[in-house]
């Protein structure tokens, strides 16, 4: 018999998404929110950048919807982009009330400029503005009685009446992992929202924590959602270069500040390929810094900004001085050693502007959905503006609809009796590691037909593989990952091979050119993929 939980709402993810929709919600709704570790464990808490949004009287709305269309390569869907930004400056007021407690000059906040946008517009907590973020929403849900918190539970499958044999299709719950105990558990709600962040760790060397699996994509597309433009993997250009370092990012902020790209003799490459030098685009650095090291046959290029003052660097940049002094780099005297690395996933679930998806009950908020505000490739600082303006839609909608007469059926509990514990955890992590690797080599930065053709290859062999795994044995969180690693790589090569064109983050040698009308790549779920079905259940 499984353990089982009842709520109104059910939240998957503990991020700034998640945990402002689980705010909003809490005067109106018992609210469960799960957190595969713990409550801090996430994107949120590593962001480092800050938030975009137009507070300053030179810049305006209409420019930062501008920049934000322009990165996007002609995919992003406009009306988004506008009520993003349009409800940017309520997201901020509502972050203060929470208290955070953003950088200021004298009355004014000090804003920074990133890659892409015409102004500063953005604003931040020195380097640390994730973990401001997520450390106050995180204090905040604490203290509402309305709001339950679970830790270590990983989400295996959502449950949808569909899967149960219905003719039609709602999600009312999902199968959870007790990471503790080793359970699964039931977990039961008349809406759930899904804001388990992105995909970034199906690649060997990413900037994100180890959260980023792709749980919430793969789970929505099990349940029957759409996925869009999932070929649109960013890399961020600059992550730290050292063995010690692992997955430690130097902020985009750094360049808007004045750092400059060179190479090991000095010489500064970026004017070479963008006139906006440091400043432009992600995809644009990322791709000039891949170019340059393979020219070169170089292990990472350097980002220099020890040509501007000590005190502007040590008060603006304090935990990115840090950690790299730790590592013998001193930041205000030498460059420091960068590499592009996975970071942000631009396709996703898709979803409209209350954050529903195709799925009634479900809705998927943050970087787990594809809303179309980033398009191609992703503006800086856009990513936790999209985060609480979703949060706050998505709850609105669901108040909305909380009295709604629902017949679902009550969930069935978990079966375990047909497998058995695996003395082959081996499997798991070749496997895991082989995954990583070719996606790393076959489905990066410069793409190709026949690495990608490789790549699904490979993918197939590894699903079957998998599968026979999961439906033999004990569910495991690694297990758990894996899976969903698995089916969100197919998702990225067939979304990439799929287009013929060279776009934003998808740059293909076989498709160099960029075709004169923009499409977004939308999958379709196939429910009666044997290799996609739950784990069986008692009926």
């Amino acid at each position: 018999m499984s353990d089982r939980f009842r709520h109104d709402v059910l939240v998957i993810g503990s991020g700034a998404a998640g945990l402002a929709a689980a705010l909003h919600l809490s005067d109106h709704a018992r609210v469960a929110v799960l957190s595969k570790y713990g409550l801090d464990a996430g994107s949120t808490d590593w962001a480092q950048g800050g938030i975009a949004a137009v507070t300053d009287s030179t810049d305006t709305e209409f420019e930062h919807v501008q920049d934000t269309l322009r990165a996007g390569a002609g995919l992003c869907r406009e009306r988004t982009a506008w009520h993003t930004v349009c409800h940017a400056q309520e997201a901020i007021s509502q972050l203060a009330q929470w208290g955070v407690d953003f950088d200021r000059d004298g009355n004014q906040y000090h804003l920074t400029q990133e890659g892409g946008h015409s102004f500063r517009r953005i604003l931040h907590v020195a380097d640390a503005t994730g973990h401001a973020v997520s450390s106050n929403l995180v204090r905040e849900a604490r203290q509402r009685e309305s709001i339950e918190l679970f830790t270590n539970r990983a989400a295996i499958d959502l449950i949808t009446t569909a899967r149960l044999g219905y003719p039609t299709n709602r999600c009312f719950g999902a199968y959870v992992l007790n990471q503790r105990s080793g359970r699964v558990e039931v977990f039961e709600a008349r809406h759930v929202v899904i804001a388990t962040g992105g995909a970034s760790k199906v690649y060997l060397y990413t900037s994100n924590p180890d959260g980023s699996t792709g749980d919430g994509i793969a789970m929505a597309w099990r349940a029957g959602c759409r996925v869009a433009n999932m070929e649109f993997n960013q890399f961020h250009p600059t992550c730290l270069y050292h063995p010690h370092a692992k997955s430690f990012l130097i902020s985009e902020a750094v360049r808007g500040e004045g750092a400059k790209l060179i190479l090991a003799d000095g010489e500064r490459f970026m004017p070479r390929f963008d006139p906006r030098g440091e400043l432009a685009p992600r995809d644009i650095v990322a791709r000039a810094i891949d170019h340059e090291m393979k020219r070169l046959g170089s292990d990472c290029v350097y980002l220099d900004i020890s040509h501007r003052p000590d005190a502007l660097i040590t008060r603006h940049f304090p935990t990115i001085y840090a950690t790299c002094a730790a590592l013998g780099i001193d930041i205000t005297r030498e460059p420091i050693p960068v590499v592009p690395a996975a970071h942000y996933t631009c396709g996703g679930v898709m979803s409209d502007l209350h954050g529903a998806t195709d799925v009634p009950g479900l809705y998927a908020i943050g970087e787990v959905s594809c809303t179309g505000l980033h398009g191609a490739n992703r503006l800086a600082s856009n990513s936790l503006l999209e985060c609480l303006v979703f949060a706050k839609s998505a709850a609105d909608h669901i108040k909305a609809r909380m009295h709604d007469r629902l017949d679902v059926p009550k969930a069935p509990d978990w079966d375990e009796s047909r497998v058995t514990d695996s003395d082959e955890a081996v499997v798991i992590s070749h496997n895991w590691h082989e995954l990583r690797q070719f996606m790393w080599d076959y489905v990066g930065i410069v793409r190709t037909t026949k690495r990608l053709e490789r790549a699904m290859h490979r993918i197939e062999l590894l699903k079957r593989e998998v599968h026979d795994y999961y439906s033999n044995f004990r569910v495991s969180s690694d297990l758990i990952e894996l899976r969903n690693l698995i089916h969100v790589a197919e998702l990225i090569v067939r979304s990439a091979l799929a287009r013929r064109e060279s776009r934003g983050l998808h740059y293909t040698l076989d498709y160099p050119a960029k075709l004169p009308h923009a499409r977004d790549t939308v999958l379709y779920p196939a429910l009666t993929d044997p290799l996609d079905v739950l784990q069986p259940v008692a009926g």
